[in-house]
């Protein structure tokens, strides 16, 4: 049987991790804070089996719960989180759950490694300065879009992996953190993005990190009638499996 292997990488992680397709989430989809108690035990119970999920939304509220099972299992986890919006607002619409408030939730809960959280590619308009600088006073690490236009991000990622050392460590990559011209069918595009090649230079940087869980959010298929969002998607959540602890390297 032809197992796929990264080329550019020399990761086989099918020749070396047994992976398996778990299926959907029952979730509730007319009642938003019983479908986030769902998704919680749903990896509670995935988590008792020792393996490493990766996650596709689904919109980014889909975190937050995930992030409740992960601290259970692994205690407070480093985070390194890639999207146009930082998701740290404390209401949405007079709601305390949404998908723009999951790592505000997170943190207040103590599910979050402050000292090792990286935000990066954000970017757009906000609503008051504190859109942008709560994360900053948490003692995050932000970097902007901006920071990243026309240069390489193995640098960037290089010091992450040095700061967050043996930390059990979550990837969250929202695919909004793409520009739109890679990636247009999401519902809150923001120009000015990150590409491709830095997207591939993100995820392949979290190798040698200790990662308990990943996904990758928010794409929107009605949005991007070529299909390419979501080929761009399973591409992205190919090069996390090739990332993961324990997958062999024949390179």
């Amino acid at each position: 049987m032809l197992r796929p292997y990264n080329m550019a990488t020399g990761a086989a992680p099918f020749d070396s991790l047994q992976v398996a397709d778990v299926g959907d989430v029952a979730i509730n989809t007319f009642n938003l804070q019983k479908t986030v108690d769902i998704i919680e035990q749903a990896y509670n119970d995935i988590l008792i089996h020792d393996c490493i999920p990766l996650t596709l939304g689904g919109d980014h509220t889909l975190t937050f719960p995930v992030l409740k099972a992960m601290a259970a299992k692994h205690g407070p986890v480093a985070l390194i989180h890639v999207d146009a919006h930082a998701d740290i607002n404390d209401h949405m619409f007079g709601e305390q759950i949404a998908h723009g408030t999951p790592f505000r939730r997170s943190q207040e809960l103590g599910l979050l490694d402050s000292d090792a959280v990286f935000q990066i590619g954000l970017r757009g308009t906000g609503y008051e300065p504190e859109d942008f600088n709560w994360s900053r006073s948490r003692g995050w690490t932000v970097i902007q879009a901006e920071e990243c236009w026309g240069q390489s991000l193995k640098p960037i990622m290089a010091d992450i992996r040095d700061q967050i050392g043996e930390r059990p460590t979550y990837l969250s990559f929202d695919i909004d953190g793409l520009d739109p011209a890679f990636a247009p069918g999401t519902g809150t595009v923001e120009v000015g993005g990150l590409t491709i090649w830095q997207a591939l230079e993100i995820i392949r940087g979290c190798h040698g990190l200790n990662l308990v869980g990943c996904d990758l959010v928010e794409v929107s298929p009605t949005y991007d009638q070529s299909g390419n969002t979501s080929l761009v998607a399973a591409n992205l959540l190919y090069e996390m499996l090739c990332v993961l602890p324990g997958v062999s390297h024949h390179k």
